[in-house]
């Protein structure tokens, strides 16, 4: 059906390459580009396809991805890079008319902001060009966006209370590491907590508010309330929702880690000068932790995500409605070699690509998942690795 272009080859962007290798007939060429060549021929290598083009790019600079647009003239693009490359990647999309997708919102590079205020600005660009961009493609956001679109379609007149629930109950056997790229991690779990309640938003300091919540499979896991970006974009598109949170499982040895490197200044994103050197203390931490793209291996315990929704059914009726996915650590890196949150981050990426290249998530601008179809992305979970289960009428506890 189409060639996608993936850039990026960390943990996520393994887990990509290996589900869109695994679906031939809608994927007929590949590419993978990242700054490190040689981890984009590992990652081929290690899928074994000889479908896999590898190169060089980086997407830091637009120059550089107009040429590797120009060279290889894919149909979309999977940007599984940082989060500060977004709109470099989007302005080489616009120039070349290649389409795009992302899992997480443009970030500048000088303060940890979670917001979409940056790319919901290319609207009338994309639009004006005829392509499209998917925003937000992963799990969280992503499939949290996709579940509360299927709920509103299917069983809700109107939503009033949403809780994303996000639980990693895995054990990696290390004393500190982070699932995904360590920078955005820590940034994203110290920033201050937000929450929509009654047309505004709630702050709150960091991890104020927490408490047990129990998870399928799984059992009671302290969650905290921490800010999180689909929620911007859900009570924007869904305007009957009183409340909206989003909610985070840390075990208490994660939380005294985090605060030991806030206290120290590990955690900062400012540059300083060491021995003549300009340094950002937590790029360099991010570069003595564990790397997330090789916790796999030892990787036991599973993921369990989902949304609990509170409101009025097609009846008019009160309903309590709970959407969610458990993933195993241990059976993700069977199957890609990466761990569960790089997988549930990776293989809705994918889905998103392929409801583009099949003409169902296919419209001329800038779009969250909740703007487009839900039931077409839902089948595909079930059939991709990531089956998802409902609970309806149940306490919710939050």
């Amino acid at each position: 059906m189409g060639k996608v272009l993936i850039i990026g080859a960390g943990g996520v962007g393994t887990v990509v390459a290996h589900k869109v290798a695994q679906n031939p007939d809608v994927f007929t060429e590949i590419v993978l580009a990242s700054r490190t060549k040689s981890k984009c021929d590992a990652i081929a290598k290690a899928i074994g396809s000889d479908r896999i083009i590898t190169d060089q790019v980086d997407a830091d600079n637009v120059n550089e991805l107009i040429k590797l647009f120009n060279t290889h003239k894919p149909d979309i693009v999977i940007n599984v890079a940082l989060p500060y490359q977004d709109l470099t990647i989007m302005d080489a999309c616009l120039a070349c008319g290649v389409n795009y997708l992302d899992t997480a919102n443009y970030e500048p590079l000088d303060e940890a902001k979670f917001e979409y205020k940056w790319q919901w600005a290319y609207q009338e660009r994309f639009k004006k060009a005829g392509l499209t961009a998917i925003l937000g493609c992963g799990f969280d956001p992503g499939v949290s966006g996709v579940y509360t679109a299927y709920a509103a379609k299917h069983y809700f007149k109107e939503m009033h209370y949403l809780d994303i629930v996000d639980c990693n109950a895995g054990d990696h056997g290390k004393a500190f590491a982070t699932n995904f790229n360590p920078e955005i991690n820590i940034r994203e779990v110290t920033q201050k907590g937000k929450y929509y309640e009654n047309g505004k938003w709630i702050y709150t300091e960091p991890h104020e508010i927490h408490k047990p919540l129990n998870y399928p499979n799984i059992g009671p896991k302290e969650s905290y309330v921490i800010y999180h970006e689909e929620l911007e974009s859900l009570v924007k598109n869904y305007p009957t929702l009183k409340r909206a949170r989003f909610w985070m499982t840390f075990g208490q040895e994660y939380l005294t880690h985090l605060r030991v490197i806030q206290n120290i200044g590990m955690a900062r994103i400012d540059p300083i000068m060491y021995n003549g050197v300009e340094i950002v203390p937590i790029q360099f931490l991010k570069a003595v932790l564990p790397n997330p793209g090789e916790l796999g291996e030892n990787y036991v315990g599973e993921t369990s995500i989902g949304c609990r929704i509170k409101g009025i059914d097609k009846e008019g009726k009160e309903m309590t409605y709970y959407v969610y996915n458990n993933c195993s650590h241990h059976a993700a890196y069977l199957e890609t070699g990466a761990q569960g949150v790089s997988y549930t981050t990776g293989v809705p990426a994918m889905i998103g690509a392929m409801m583009f290249l099949k003409g169902l998530w296919k419209k001329p601008g800038v779009y969250n998942v909740e703007e487009f179809d839900p039931d077409p992305f839902m089948e595909q979970l079930n059939k991709q690795g990531l089956p998802w289960h409902e609970i309806f009428n149940e306490d919710l506890e939050v």
